[in-house]
């Protein structure tokens, strides 16, 4: 791993880091940057096992988040875990010769399987909270009138939504500077130790995503069902270069970048469109109000 590789983890790391929202972090760390600098640093290029290591990437950030939050492991052990994940399924893809075609449709199929898994999942937990939140808001509509007036509560629930932001997106949940910089760098190291078993599957090795694990640990699955999401414009980058890396690198990886950026912004641009309709209430009409002194018409 090169000098510049190092920089380049650091300041996808950094960004991540000082983001809070969980889905802006998601976007930041699904740009192909890593895949851009191994793609243009080593001698290899795209094919069916590059694109099913995107799926590699999604089962890298499930296992640190189950061994993390399910099983308690501490977060560095579970990076561990995430990479030994992706290391084994890297030497099984690189063990046959996969089709492009076949990957990339066990890869669509895969991809809309998990949306439609995270979407029942999502429609499961909207009831059971809407529910809670109603009586967590009867509670505290009681609890104000004992106390004596709306501001309570107000002052209260926004200083616990705040505490709850930090907490969950902020900076204190971060590691330290110095701590952050050796991670990188024994990242740096592991990932040139593997290189000989990794061989194409670099393209796709989760460079940063062991210290972007380590900056989300406290939303891992979260963060994994918006990563998943994202990757589909990994799928789209890897696509466009694969059918133009024999035409001329740089074509490639333009053709590349516009493809994730055209998918990217099919998967977001219509949610918060429509979370704009819905925040908008409908304008009702004005009528001018009657003076009172003005007589009422007599038809």
């Amino acid at each position: 791993m090169t000098l510049s590789a190092v920089l380049l983890v650091t300041a996808v790391v950094w960004a991540v880091s000082v983001i809070r929202s969980i889905r802006l972090r998601a976007l930041v760390y699904s740009l192909p940057l890593p895949m851009t600098l191994a793609l243009v640093s080593t001698p290899y290029g795209v094919g069916g096992a590059q694109v099913l290591g995107v799926l590699g990437l999604n089962l890298f950030f499930v296992t640190v988040a189950v061994t993390h939050q399910r099983l308690r492991w501490p977060i560095l052990l579970a990076d561990g875990a995430g990479i030994a994940v992706y290391v084994a399924l890297s030497a099984g893809l690189l063990a046959v010769d996969i089709p492009f075609e076949a990957a990339l449709a066990a890869t669509l199929v895969l991809w809309l399987a998990a949306m439609l898994l995270l979407r029942r999942r999502a429609r499961t937990r909207v009831t059971p909270a809407a529910a809670a939140g109603e009586a967590d808001a009867a509670v505290a509509g009681g609890a104000d009138a004992a106390v004596g007036g709306p501001g309570a509560v107000g002052d209260a629930g926004s200083g616990a939504g705040s505490d709850a932001e930090t907490s969950a997106g902020g900076r204190p949940d971060g590691l330290p500077a110095l701590l952050k910089l050796l991670v990188i760098f024994v990242g740096a190291i592991l990932t040139a130790l593997l290189g000989a078993v990794l061989r194409g599957m670099v393209v796709t090795f989760p460079y940063s995503g062991v210290l972007v694990a380590v900056e989300a640990r406290r939303q891992l699955f979260e963060f994994s069902g918006h990563f998943a999401r994202n990757s589909l414009a990994l799928v789209g980058f890897l696509t466009a270069y694969h059918y133009l890396q024999d035409v001329s690198a740089a074509v490639a990886l333009g053709t590349g970048w516009a493809a994730f950026a055209v998918v990217a912004a099919v998967l977001h641009l219509p949610k918060r469109r429509r979370g704009a309709a819905r925040a908008s209430p409908p304008r009702r009409v004005s009528r001018p109000l009657r003076s009172a002194a003005e007589p009422p018409t007599v038809r």
